[in-house]
């Protein structure tokens, strides 16, 4: 094999730290089903995006690098201070492979009870953690990770996600348009699941501007014990500032054995191998589509897949 020349041909382009990997965020592809949907009429389909294929694995990146880039631009986050939140995983990898990238520490209260997969890939990033009581949830690590913040504010930025304007001014500026543009502005439903709820309220408020008549629709788990990880139960949880309740024009609550049942489907009838909160989000979107069905009405449901099955593959729904 012969040797690189001295001289390259071309100059190799540098872009600021972590910025290349930034340019990888988003552009996500638009999924549409074959089985799953064979039973509806020809007008009325369901489309979901394939969040997983960004970088760090979810749809978490496109939040996790706004809030980060809105950081530096104010000065929030500078060298020497450390990047602190609460996460039930995937923002928190979302912040480590970009704190990584970028040379920022990172510090995360994560429920101890969140899966395996995600405790190892945090390490793997090197992001400090904190586990936090599992029975509290994503609510006790957010309570836990408010204590520290308020006592060390020199020390750390505190990112708080689930109030942070930048969380869903992200999807504002990319999720709703590429699915306005992937459906040739034919969408006529959006449907996700509420965490933080910046996606429902950021897509759901570009989309909004386009047409009002697209109808927002907030899924969540149907009570407070739940096995819907990354999907809070508004009701009973610590709501985030960033959510306003009466934004959304309809609430689906999806029980945590539909959305078992679904995973296993879309993977099995569909080939894609996605998470529980996506299989959720697949739940809530045919039900939704059978009912624009059963009353004659044409649709175009959009929902969106927030990682794949990658996480949650030792949970033992899958062999049933």
């Amino acid at each position: 094999m012969s040797a690189l020349p001295a001289i390259l041909p071309h100059p190799v382009t540098t872009t600021p730290r972590g910025r290349a990997l930034e340019a990888l965020i988003g552009h996500t592809p638009l999924l549409a089903f074959r089985q799953l949907t064979a039973h509806l009429p020809h007008d009325v389909a369901i489309y979901a995006k394939a969040e997983w294929t960004n970088p760090g694995g979810s749809v978490k990146d496109r939040a996790a690098a706004s809030i980060i880039r809105q950081a530096e631009r104010s000065g929030d986050l500078r060298a020497g201070r450390t990047l602190l939140d609460s996460t039930s995983g995937n923002t928190g990898i979302a912040y480590a492979m970009l704190g990584a990238a970028r040379g920022y520490p990172v510090r995360l209260f994560v429920p101890a009870n969140v899966s395996p997969q995600r405790i190892a890939i945090l390490r793997a990033y090197g992001a400090e953690l904190t586990l936090t009581d599992p029975l509290e949830g994503s609510d006790g690590a957010l309570r836990a990770v408010r204590q520290l913040a308020a006592a060390e504010p020199e020390r750390y930025f505190y990112a708080n996600q689930y109030n942070n304007p930048a969380n869903w001014q992200a999807h504002y500026l990319t999720t709703g348009v590429e699915i306005w543009e992937q459906t040739g502005g034919q969408v006529t439903h959006f449907v996700a699941g509420l965490g933080t709820s910046g996606t429902l309220m950021g897509t759901g408020r570009r989309l909004k501007e386009y047409r009002p008549s697209i109808q927002i629709v907030a899924l969540q788990p149907d009570s407070p014990f739940h096995g819907l990880e990354g999907l809070k139960h508004m009701q009973t949880a610590i709501q985030p500032g960033i959510y306003d309740g009466l934004f959304p024009d309809w609430q689906l609550a999806i029980t945590t054995e539909a959305a078992h049942e679904m995973a296993r489907r879309l993977a099995r009838e569909e080939g894609y191998l996605v998470g529980i909160s996506a299989a959720a989000a697949m739940a809530g979107s045919l039900q939704l589509a059978e009912e624009l069905a059963g009353r004659g009405e044409p649709g175009v449901v959009v929902t969106l897949f927030p990682d794949s099955a990658a996480k949650y593959l030792h949970e033992p729904f899958w062999a049933e």
